[in-house]
């Protein structure tokens, strides 16, 4: 199976008795998360997923109170930045920056994203969202976001700008020759003259074309239009799916998308994300477990400044014993869809909300919970897991020598990179 990790450029888990008061407020020098992408790489994970959003949220209670008391989308610093420095003190794993679709000219982010290709020999990754919040929008010139299912129009556009960008330069426009004096062929690079209903690009990138000529896309729409953006687009979709019959509808579905379009489904790995909690004995595991099952009043207000921010709608006003009803968004619609499934009544869903992604299987030792996400991942059919969570190097250590290093001994995981590229390693199996 193939592993990623899905995090933000944040404080660790400061919360924690497992991380230092120097370490939760020192952070942001990048240390402790090249300390995690190198545990990640030792364990032979495909990639680190840097999630990413641009906006201090005020989706609860009207005020930015609860996002800045428990650090829920600020601080966040910006993951393109981080990119080279973690791909300087690696070698094989991909790693992923979040950009949106929404915010970035085109041409800013093909400059960006070539250039961290360049920087880390064919290792650069692009998650591709459309983006969500209106707050996010009010800091890019707009009043509020585009309608859900144009911001995918747009993104659609937009990868067609950036990859005529990348191939705006050909094989052999690098010819560096002291004859003649010349460094670039010109004629191997060409304007794009790019101009569509979003768009007006003229090219030619100013960049020399990247070791893998674009970076390996992500992608993670659940909506139906995202599905279809994700089977026309991604080499891997994250999938919040719970339990094996959803697994293997979103899965069959993307598949099914692909082959519509004419590409190999084998081509898209679709990456299930996943909370495991492992621990030395089965007794601690269900411990924590409990303790997320059962959530304080501070983690009630956690999940909900974060659905706040998600969906636009503030629950704090919402009746926590009262019927749910319908609820609409135009921010993330399966977010929103797979919380309210979570339960009747509010205090139900967000009772619930801290273990979504946690299968009860996945709970207990590293051989238990290895050989539980083994049957699920046979019953599935594939392709893999995004891990969720982590936030101390105790956990880190939990997962990456404990869980993988299970996973291994059942030949389950890769035990070595066979490839330079990215997506060579992603597509191998």
């Amino acid at each position: 199976m193939h592993l990623g990790w899905f995090m933000n450029f944040t404080r660790p888990a400061w919360t924690t008795p497992w991380v230092s008061a120097d370490e939760a407020r020192g952070w942001t020098d990048g240390d402790y998360h090249v300390d995690w992408i190198r545990a990640m790489e030792r364990a032979k994970f495909d990639f680190m997923m840097l999630e990413d959003s641009s906006m201090v949220s005020d989706g609860y209670r009207g005020t930015m109170d609860a996002d800045l008391k428990h650090s829920l989308y600020a601080p966040k610093h910006d993951p393109l930045v981080l990119a080279p420095v973690l791909a300087r003190e690696t070698r094989h794993i991909g790693i992923v920056s979040t950009a949106s679709t929404s915010f970035y000219p085109p041409f800013l982010l093909a400059r960006s994203l070539a250039t961290i290709d360049h920087l880390s020999g064919g290792r650069a990754g692009w998650n591709i969202v459309t983006s969500s919040e209106d707050r996010a929008a009010q800091n890019f010139g707009l009043d509020a976001l585009y309608e859900h299912d144009s911001r995918y129009d747009r993104a659609d556009e937009f990868v067609e700008v950036v990859e005529a960008l990348w191939n705006s330069w050909g094989d052999e426009a690098l010819v560096a020759d002291r004859a003649t004096g010349t460094y670039v062929d010109a004629r191997h690079v060409r304007p794009i003259r790019h101009e569509g209903r979003f768009y007006k690009v003229r090219g030619p990138l100013n960049t020399l074309p990247s070791p893998q000529r674009r970076p390996v896309y992500l992608q993670a729409g659940g909506s139906p239009r995202g599905r279809e953006f994700a089977a026309r687009h991604a080499d891997a979709i994250i999938c919040a799916a719970q339990g094996v019959r959803d697994m293997r509808e979103f899965r069959d579905d993307i598949r099914s998308r692909a082959k519509g379009v004419g590409r190999d489904p084998d081509s898209i790995k679709v990456m299930y994300i996943a909370l495991p909690i492992v621990a030395a004995s089965q007794s601690e595991a269900d411990r924590v477990y409990e303790e997320m099952r059962n959530p304080s009043e501070a983690a009630v207000e956690v999940s909900l400044g974060h659905m706040g921010a998600l969906t636009e709608i503030d629950f704090s006003g919402v009746d926590p014993d009262a019927p749910l009803g319908e609820l609409e968004t135009n921010g993330h619609r399966t977010t929103l869809e797979k919380f309210l499934a979570l339960g009747s009544t509010l205090r139900e869903a967000t009772g619930a909300w801290a273990t979504r992604y946690t299968n009860p299987a996945f709970v207990g030792t590293p051989d238990k919970v290895a050989a539980a996400m083994t049957e699920e991942f046979d019953e599935v059919g594939g392709d893999g897991y995004l891990i969720t969570g982590g936030g101390s190097r105790k956990a880190i250590a939990e997962l990456t020598d404990g869980l993988v290093g299970a996973l291994a001994d059942l030949g389950r995981v890769r035990r070595r990179y066979e490839h330079e590229l990215f997506r060579d390693n992603l597509l191998d199996f």
